[in-house]
């Protein structure tokens, strides 16, 4: 049987599978040897790739326990793209479906922020709103409609995600208390940033992304939390650079 691709790839992914049949150096002489350290180097670097994109994620487990979820992962999940900054995408959902880790729950979410935190620098540029488009007649301004930088992400956890990241990417950060809470990733100064929502930021987030009005996200927001405070909202966004158009009510 002659060496083909498929044979190739199983074999790289899978250091128990023999080297593949008809595979020969320059000097046609088999190249089981060089092979073995081509596979290797790509399990260091697969490795590396989720320990680099995860960093939370292998601190709270630690080296040893990393390298051995990132083994099992790296099979199960080789990479579809030469680009790694797009490798580790399933990562959340597979640390959801590992039994030995379900007294872990947070895992998969605290792996989710790290991922949008990837995205959000990879993210598109797009130039920030200017504060005056927001002065216009008030009846129209909550007529009308906004449009996010390609970076910004609305995620949320019922659990303390942003507290549980500060604590382990900060000096003197406080101890995760259990909570559910709602992030806002921006990127000023094309820097990710997590922001911490408060009560019903996440209903007005989610409902201009979702093309609504902002009379319509404000309803939400206040029916979730009745001290809702737009300003606080508007300026933190504004700041940020995480709003990028303004679009009058259509006629």
């Amino acid at each position: 049987m002659s060496f083909t691709q498929d044979l190739f790839y199983d074999a790289l992914l899978d250091p128990a599978r023999p080297h593949p049949r008809g595979l020969h150096d320059g000097r046609s002489r088999p190249a089981g040897r060089r092979f073995d350290v081509y596979r290797n180097n790509v399990a260091v670097s697969l490795t590396e790739a989720l320990h680099e994109g995860f960093p939370v994620i292998a601190k709270l487990l630690g080296k040893r326990n990393m390298d051995g979820l990132a083994g099992l992962y790296w099979r199960q999940h080789p990479p579809a793209s030469p680009l790694m900054m797009q490798y580790g995408a399933a990562f959340p959902d597979f640390l959801a479906g590992l039994p030995q880790l379900s007294h872990l729950g947070y895992l998969p979410d605290v792996a989710r922020l790290e991922l949008a935190l990837r995205r959000a620098y990879h993210a598109g540029d797009a130039a920030p709103l200017d504060p005056q488009a927001l002065s216009i007649d008030p009846q129209a301004l909550m007529s009308a409609t906004l449009t996010f930088a390609p970076a910004v992400q609305l995620m949320r956890s019922p659990w303390p995600i942003h507290a549980i990241w500060r604590f382990n990417t900060e000096d003197d950060a406080p101890k995760p208390s259990a909570a559910a809470q709602d992030v806002l990733i921006t990127r000023p100064d094309y820097d990710p940033v997590p922001r911490l929502l408060q009560p019903g930021a996440a209903e007005w987030v989610a409902t201009v992304q979702a093309g609504g009005t902002l009379a319509a996200a404000q309803d939400r927001a206040l029916a979730s939390a009745p001290d809702f405070d737009l300003v606080a909202l508007l300026a933190l966004l504004l700041g940020d650079g995480a709003l990028s158009s303004l679009s009058p009510p259509k006629a």
